[in-house]
């Protein structure tokens, strides 16, 4: 998913401890298109990086189905902020939790990790 949009958000945190690189536009775009990319830190492997959003339910549906349509389509994902940016290569397998809480107040969480996919390539046989 790549979108140059924060999504509006109500209460917003981020952590980070990544390793952030935030380069010239013309070591991340060509031409014209430099003049119109804004410089944002790219979030590298190596470190942990963490940003939470409290959004509304159209909101964060319109999210996930914009997730949905990538991981769908395409094996790259980018995660993008006016800020910030996460390349991500998804591995398989994808892991689906979903955990009810329905004594007291009632909570619905679903939660999706994405193992990242690995580029090495195996030994040869011989």
């Amino acid at each position: 998913m790549a979108s140059n949009d924060t999504p509006p958000e109500t209460d917003r945190s981020s952590e980070t401890d990544a390793e952030s690189e935030t380069g010239s536009n013309s070591e991340t775009a060509s031409g014209s298109e430099a003049a119109s990319e804004p410089d944002r830190a790219t979030i590298r492997a190596g470190r942990d990086f963490d940003a939470e959003y409290r959004l509304d339910a159209a909101t964060a549906g319109a999210f996930l189905v914009e997730l949905g349509e990538q991981l769908r389509d395409d094996r790259e994902l980018t995660l993008v902020t006016d800020e910030w940016e996460l390349p991500f290569a998804v591995g398989e397998p994808v892991n689906l939790d979903i955990d009810f809480e329905g004594v007291g107040e009632q909570e619905l969480e679903i939660e999706l990790e994405l193992p990242g996919r690995s580029d090495e390539e195996p030994p040869e046989v011989r």
